[in-house]
């Protein structure tokens, strides 16, 4: 038996294979089979639906409606199925999937102007995307501000507001196989 050819390209007397057929590539060990095995999930969302709802349903804590397969705020039609969306969920159960924390003296100094941002920047994407929500605004006794958020995004985007607006450092940290972001601003 011969080995590959490098100049041709084939492979000769290999046995089930005509001297004129190309050779095939071999799979390297450890390649993954195609259909074969279970996809593991890369991050656990307990809010996330597993299905979509019936079309159209209504929140009836807030009124969004989802249609056309997403949550829009929308009219709720009478034939509306009542369905909690996911960001009611989090907000009964008190389960936040984003935390910012804000700190520094110039916060201390300027706090009104900060949390005026962070409504302002909450209410725009809350118009587009209605699980994008505040859950809560917590001041502590160190002077440092917590924020709660319905979803990472909304966490990431508010950091990322106050970055732009008036630098500082800024940090986040993503929990390992959750939709959890924690987000620490300081100046």
């Amino acid at each position: 038996m011969r080995a590959l050819n490098a100049a041709s390209g084939w492979r000769a007397n290999v046995p089930g294979m005509s001297q004129h057929a190309k050779g095939t590539r071999q799979h390297t060990i450890g390649a993954p089979l195609r259909g074969r095995g279970i996809l593991a999930e890369r991050e656990h969302d307990p809010y996330r639906d597993r299905g979509k709802p019936p079309e159209p349903s209504a929140c009836p804590d807030c009124g969004v409606v989802f249609h056309d397969g997403r949550w829009q705020w929308l009219t709720a039609p009478p034939e509306a199925h009542p369905q909690m969306c996911p960001a009611c969920r989090r907000v009964r159960d008190r389960f936040p999937a984003g935390f910012v924390t804000l700190e520094g003296e110039f916060f201390h100094a300027h706090r009104g102007e900060v949390m005026n941002l962070v409504h302002s920047h909450a209410r725009h994407v809350r118009e587009e995307h209605p699980l994008q929500r505040l859950m809560e605004v917590e001041d502590r006794q160190d002077g440092s501000c917590v924020v709660t958020t319905t979803d990472p995004h909304l966490a990431r985007g508010l950091g990322e507001a106050i970055r732009h607006a008036w630098r500082g450092d800024l940090a986040f940290h993503y929990e390992q196989g959750q939709t959890l972001l924690r987000v620490h601003w300081r100046r």
